[in-house]
């Protein structure tokens, strides 16, 4: 693959895993997530693993993204910040 295009693929991979983490709204935090488990499925398809790259989109990016936008929605507490 064009080392380029991988090059930007871990950019965007580190930049969605850090606002993941520093964000403090769960859905954006959520959708961060989905975002970089589909960068990864990206990266392993670069790399030459079709069917663990086609795995994580579908069960990482997916059906966990899913789940867990359904589980911020039950959740009624809210924070103080």
């Amino acid at each position: 693959m064009i080392w380029e295009l991988e090059l930007i693929l871990y950019l965007f991979l580190v930049i969605s895993g850090v606002v993941a983490l520093e964000v403090k709204d769960m859905l954006v935090a959520v959708v961060m997530m989905s975002v970089f488990s589909f960068i990864m499925a990206l990266l392993f398809i670069s790399m030459g693993a079709v069917d663990v790259g086609f795995t994580e989109a579908v069960i990482g990016a997916g059906v966990t993204g899913i789940l867990f936008v359904v589980v911020v929605y039950q959740t009624t507490r809210k924070s103080a910040d």
